[in-house]
């Protein structure tokens, strides 16, 4: 019997992603310690994200969205009264007093002025700029496996700027080396240029392809 069970206790429930599916019982093991049912064995759980890092996209006074925000974040600024929900998923949070569903769309009550330039120059938004994919190869890694090149090395003057700055393996990196591009015989998949409307909305559109909710608000 599972530890949490003892003493009468029950054990906490897990709050899966969306739509996670419950987890399978174990099946039997015979004596000798293989399963009575190999192809259906019980595989070692992935580990999935928890629903309050889920996205949430973030509109503006006037229904233009802005920004994708985590569901802890939005919940915030929910109880703040910043914002409030606009579209909600089938989940709940819980508080000791009462609870709340979680949202898709939040929408700001107040009008935000947002600069054309809006994102920080951070490794995690050059990443999602080129899309986890590196720039020499054109392949696409998990961001563990990524790293930043500049295009004109640093020992060469290249600045850390949106244009200079390209998501890269760590293969093409070490062939790079201090090099430039064609002095290493590799070509750019597409040339790095700053965060725009265009390149926010494109993202945006990316990161919730999934949710239908967010359709009507990104004009697909």
């Amino acid at each position: 019997m599972d530890n949490r069970h003892k003493g009468g206790l029950r054990p906490r429930p897990n709050i899966g992603p969306i739509g996670a599916p419950g987890v399978a019982p174990e099946h039997a093991v015979s004596s000798g310690g293989a399963a009575l049912d190999p192809s259906r064995a019980k595989q070692p759980a992935a580990k999935r994200p928890s629903v309050m890092q889920s996205p949430v996209l973030v509109l503006n006074a006037t229904f233009e969205p802005i920004n994708v925000t985590a569901v802890r974040r939005a919940l915030v600024l929910m109880l703040k009264g910043v914002a409030q929900a606009e579209e909600t998923n089938h989940h709940e949070v819980h508080s000791t007093s009462k609870a709340i569903q979680v949202p898709s769309v939040i929408r700001l009550l107040s009008y935000r002025h947002i600069p054309q330039q809006s994102r920080a120059l951070s490794r995690k938004n050059i990443l999602l700029r080129d899309r986890n994919t590196c720039q020499f190869c054109g392949a696409t890694f998990p961001a563990s496996e990524l790293t930043l090149d500049h295009v004109m090395p640093r020992s060469r003057g290249g600045r850390s700027s949106w244009e200079n700055l390209v998501a890269c393996c760590y293969a093409c990196n070490n062939s790079k080396g201090d090099r430039t591009p064609e002095e290493a015989g590799l070509k750019l998949q597409r040339r790095p240029r700053p965060f725009t409307l265009h390149t926010s909305r494109q993202l945006m559109r990316l990161i919730g392809h999934r949710d239908e909710k967010w359709r009507k608000y990104l004009f697909y």
